[in-house]
């Protein structure tokens, strides 16, 4: 008997555990280490290949990019008859990762900037891509992956996805190398993504009870320094790699999330609504306007044929249900008791903005 108290008590420890780890996350996912970043780069460039698809002659740049292209490949060509339906002038853009070394591939996208119908088969040349230092980082160049089509006439067009952007997968040779090293003073600072007081709090709790030692403290609410261990002196990486893989549960500040535009609301576990009551009534008003032609007799020999106008007013209102939700009421309990009268996703919006405007909704509405 005192065997299988012990397996039931185990089991127990073990389900609240995964239960525990399961909705924790990763010092990865959470935090970055200072100067750990990426780098943006954009270049200018001609993809061609096109099947008149390209850029018309309208496009004053495109003709002069690909005229001054011409002349430096030792062709001497006249601008009025450079004609560019097979060409389109683009802006490359990548995104340079950090401790990228030269000869390393990376992926950029390529955007269409003049006037062209499509991307569709076109090659990107040779095109340099800078950092906002004016250096050239990496170079790009290859066939374009667009992912869409665009077929069409005088009369009708069809249109999947969008055609004048495309992808070049490793399309990028890095050049030059973005200097970095690692903080020689030991000392490994961590930017929160998203700052908070309770979780940089929690993540250095769980570094010092991994480590058995007070290795790691919070600077702010945005911001954790952690030393390194004197056993990984000599291996900082492999420190790193223990310590990002640290899991905390991070926490979050009560708030909704509004988007008027598309009718969307998102709310946090947090959101907490003290007593109120919600009624809910819709108001519909229809208006139609019509005439009535009056007009004499077949047989009359006077008379004139006069339009009547007649307006029709029908006015029909929605019961109004009136809810009381009770003070620190779940998510899910708001949800459903929303649900229950009846309320659409742009009518919870202003019942939100109302409850807001009453007091009784402690959490953050923020409107998109």
């Amino acid at each position: 008997m005192t065997k299988r108290v012990h397996i039931v008590i185990i089991a127990l420890v073990l389900f609240s555990l995964s239960c525990s780890t399961g909705l924790a996350s990763r010092i990865k996912d959470l935090a970055d280490i200072e100067g750990v970043r990426t780098n943006q780069l954009v270049g200018y460039g001609l993809v061609v290949g096109l099947n008149g698809t390209g850029d018309s002659s309208s496009t004053e740049f495109t003709i002069q990019s690909l005229v001054n292209m011409m002349e430096r490949l030792g062709m001497r060509v006249e601008r009025d008859k450079v004609k560019v339906d097979n060409v389109a002038a683009v802006m490359v853009t990548a995104e340079l990762p950090a401790f990228a070394k030269a000869g390393s591939a990376i992926d950029v996208l390529v955007s269409s900037i003049g006037d062209a119908d499509s991307l569709v088969g076109g090659t990107l040349l040779m095109t340099p891509l800078k950092a906002p230092d004016g250096n050239v980082y990496a170079v790009a160049q290859g066939a374009l992956a667009v992912g869409a089509l665009s077929f069409g006439g005088k009369a009708a067009k069809v249109q999947k996805n969008h055609p004048t952007v495309g992808r070049i997968p490793s399309g990028a040779i890095v050049e030059r190398e973005v200097p970095f090293r690692l903080p020689e003073n030991r000392a490994l600072n961590y930017r929160l993504r998203t700052a908070d007081f309770t979780t940089v709090s929690r993540m250095a709790d769980v570094v010092n009870g991994y480590f058995g030692q007070p290795l790691a403290h919070a600077l702010d609410s945005g911001s954790l320094q952690v030393i390194v261990a004197d056993e990984y002196a000599d291996s900082l990486v492999e420190f790193i790699a223990r310590v990002e893989h640290l899991e905390v549960q991070p926490d979050m500040i009560a708030k909704i999330i509004v988007n008027e535009r598309s009718g969307t609301i998102v709310m946090g576990e947090h959101v907490r609504l003290s007593t109120v009551a919600v009624s809910h009534g819709n108001l519909n008003l229809v208006i139609n306007d019509s005439a009535l032609v009056s007009q004499p007799s077949p047989l009359s020999e006077t008379g004139n044929t006069v339009e009547v106008p007649q307006t029709d007013i029908s006015v029909s209102e929605d019961r109004g249900n009136l809810v009381v939700l009770p003070m620190g009421v779940s998510i899910g309990d708001v949800a459903r008791a929303l649900n229950a009268i009846g309320a659409t996703p742009r009518d919870l919006i202003a019942i939100f903005q109302a409850i807001k405007a009453a007091g009784a909704l402690h959490a953050e509405l923020e409107i998109l």
